[in-house]
């Protein structure tokens, strides 16, 4: 039986045996090569075997770490070179293997020179099923054994072990297949450590009580019905009518047009793609977010799981979404095969899958029809079609996606590498825009802490220029522009004008939500900061950035429990995450929780060498001056060589009542254009200086009506 996927690919039902090396990992290399040959060997020497291939009923398909062997007979095959393998290895003691057996859809065959081009649910559930065995057991899938059973000579030897529990919590109904020489009867490792062992031996129920269970069954069926008419006759059932009309058909409703995309698992024989599977993956999220009607949990969210066995349920229930897109990556040379599968978070099945091969060129194509088939499969209709991509240089593309990779790190090293990698695909081809948006990003989140901002942001604002000069439909240009604008030119309408652009592009943004609430923030208007910065915690509940900046906007208002909650959050999402300061100390300072503050920025200094402005301000605060100037003058001492925030040390100033000195350095973060200055002016460090009139003349010269923000301060 066969049909055609969406990709092209034909697939037809296929009977399929893995077997996999135990310990393979643990051997040495010559041992590996050892072992593989001889399992070669020992597997093409059984009669099975050779009977199937010369026949053209059986296809091998080498793994690296064993074999799997694809039946087009029944499924009866690959469960009799199962046996002779098992018998025909002991001959090598050495060797230990284990084996799964299922059947369904592969992809057509008939051409295995590469094994990459084999694909399909039928070998991606095999070795599920051979995942869950440990060395000796030959276990199949329900499907397999349902369709032996029938058969006498088999049945004795299939034993029930029940419900394995495989990736992301999925169950699969897995039978032992065993002999009385052969196989493995112990219940496998795996589920005695789930507590799943059968009260006693399960076998296969044979057909006399089968007989009586199905007697009983009828019998019950036929009290139930008595009872029903009773009931409807005494008025206590809707009508017949009603009882027999069809059920609705399957809908998600509006509400649950929810999804995360997790990020692909890189399946390819070098373990070297992680960086093209998380490109893709994200790639597919950003299409997806501007679907009208869905919504697309962000990028830092949903990679969070990355390498975790969480459970599809747990996952959904995190990200509040109905919806999990996972997959795979294989990629050979110019050649890649991706499997997409969408799981519905409330009972774990698939709602669609698929698998797509191509050669490189053709991933921008596979990108589409995965986000067709996840909008029809979700039952939304696009509001407009998919922006047609150009054709892009697969090498340039090859590196952007290594860009990418490195920029959503939050080290120096990584962000200042993915620099260089933006820059190669630029290389490749100059006319690639989303490359110019990943430099503006680079230079984002390097100013104000590992570079100058008047080195960062000219670059920025040029990379952000570039990158809408060739597409004006990028959204998060917009907002890395906008910021330029903002700090570069105090041009606040300019940015404002810039972040609603994006806004109007992508209101799923989680990027442009954060930074329109430090926009808000920048003029005084904190409750409107607070507004934003929860729309972007909305979109991308697991970002630790998010986070940390949500800390500062509830500390600005006041809200301080709200503050110490969210810094706690953002220490549970990323125990390492501070950037500039460990938010969670600045929360405990501002509540007066001192000790518990200073021993956060101790650990931080552990990991920086070096002091933080806040633990200053917190000696201060405890009416330790001493200890705080002892502090602030290591600060000073680090302004004197290398960059450092000016804006940081007048908060230091402020906390110990020097506002001529705080002044000063305002003055020097002014002409420095600091970021932070620009962005976080009205936070409580800085509240004693609000009344005068230097202060005023500050926020005339950034662009701002003085007079008009510090009214809207009084009311809030």
């Amino acid at each position: 039986m066969t049909a055609e996927s969406s990709s092209d690919l034909k697939f037809e039902i296929g009977h399929v045996l893995l077997i996999d090396i135990v310990g393979y990992s643990k051997l040495l290399i010559t041992e590996q090569r050892e072992q593989v040959q001889a399992l070669n060997e020992t597997v093409r020497s059984t009669t099975q075997f050779r009977a199937s291939v010369a026949s053209g009923m059986l296809v091998p398909i080498p793994t690296g770490d064993g074999m799997a062997l694809i039946s087009r007979d029944t499924a009866e095959a690959p469960v009799r070179c199962a046996l002779e393998i098992s018998r025909a290895v002991r001959s090598h003691p050495a060797i230990h293997l284990r084996m799964g057996i299922h059947s369904g859809p592969v992809s057509d065959v008939t051409d295995v020179s590469e094994p990459a081009n084999v694909a399909g649910a039928g070998i991606d559930i095999a070795q599920r099923v051979m995942d869950c065995g440990d060395a000796g057991h030959i276990l199949l899938s329900k499907h397999v054994a349902d369709d032996l059973a029938p058969y006498p000579r088999w049945n004795p030897y299939l034993h029930d072990l029940g419900e394995c529990e495989v990736k992301h919590g999925r169950k699969i109904f897995l039978v032992n297949f065993y002999t009385d020489e052969l196989g493995n009867p112990e219940v496998p490792e795996k589920l005695k450590r789930a507590s799943r062992q059968p009260a006693e031996t399960p076998t296969r129920v044979g057909w006399p009580r089968l007989i009586k269970i199905a007697t009983l069954l009828l019998a019950c069926l036929l009290a139930v019905i008595a009872v029903i008419t009773l009931l409807h006759q005494r008025g206590h059932l809707p009508s017949a009518q009603t009882l027999t009309s069809p059920a609705p058909t399957r809908e998600t409703p509006a509400a649950d047009k929810s999804i995360a995309v997790l990020p692909f698992v890189d399946l390819s024989q070098a373990k070297d793609q992680e960086y093209f599977c998380d490109g893709i993956s994200e790639e597919i999220l950003d299409a997806l977010a501007k679907v009208e009607g869905l919504r697309v949990v962000a990028r830092t969210s949903s990679f969070s799981f990355k390498g975790k066995n969480a459970h599809v349920s747990e996952i959904a229930q995190k990200l509040n979404v109905r919806n999990i897109l996972e997959g795979s990556l294989r990629r050979e040379g110019n050649r890649i095969r991706i499997t997409a599968q969408l799981i519905d978070a409330r009972d774990g099945f698939d709602i669609w899958s698929d698998t797509f091969e191509r050669e490189l060129q053709g991933v921008f194509a596979v990108q589409d029809e995965i986000t067709r088939s996840l909008v029809d499969a979700l039952k939304i209709k696009l509001a407009v079609g998919l922006t047609a991509r150009p054709r892009q240089n697969t090498e340039a593309y090859d590196f952007y996606l290594q860009g990418l990779y490195f920029s959503n790190k939050s080290d120096e090293e990584s962000v200042r590498k993915s620099l260089s990698l933006f820059q190669r695909a630029l290389d490749k081809d100059a006319n690639f825009p989303r490359a110019w948006t990943g430099i503006a990003k680079a230079w984002y989140w390097l100013a104000d802490v590992y570079a100058k901002p008047l080195e960062a942001y000219p670059k920025m604002m040029e990379a952000a220029s570039k990158a809408l000069a060739l597409d004006e439909r990028d959204a998060e240009a917009h907002c890395y522009l906008g910021e330029t604008k903002r700090i570069l030119d105090r041009n606040l309408s300019g940015e404002e004008v810039e972040l609603k652009r994006a806004l109007e592009l992508d209101a799923k943004s989680a990027t442009a939500h954060l930074i329109m609430s430090l926009f808000y923030s920048a003029q005084g208007k904190l409750e409107e900061a607070v507004n934003q910065i929860q729309k972007a915690k909305e979109l991308d509940p697991l970002s630790p950035a998010i986070s940390y900046f949500a800390v500062g906007r509830y500390l600005a208002t006041d809200r301080k429990d709200e503050a110490i909650a969210e810094g706690q959050r953002t220490q549970q999402l990323d125990v390492n995450f501070q950037y500039l300061t460990p938010p969670l100390a600045g929360a405990y300072s501002a509540k007066g929780k001192f000790e518990e503050a200073l021993a956060l920025y101790e650990k931080a200094q552990e990991v920086t060498h070096f002091p933080s402005s806040g633990m200053a301000i917190t000696y201060a605060r405890m009416g330790r001056p001493a200890d705080a100037q002892r502090i602030l003058d290591q600060l000073l001492a680090k302004a004197r060589t290398q960059y450092f925030p000016a804006d940081s040390i007048a908060a230091v100033y402020v906390a110990l009542g020097n506002k001529d000195e705080a002044f000063r350095w305002l003055e020097r973060a002014f002409e420095e254009h600091s970021y932070p200055m620009y962005t976080f002016l009205f936070d409580p460090e800085f509240r004693p200086l609000r009344s005068d009139p230097r202060f005023a003349d500050l926020l005339r010269r950034i662009g701002l009506d003085s007079a008009a923000a510090l009214e809207r301060l009084k009311s809030q």
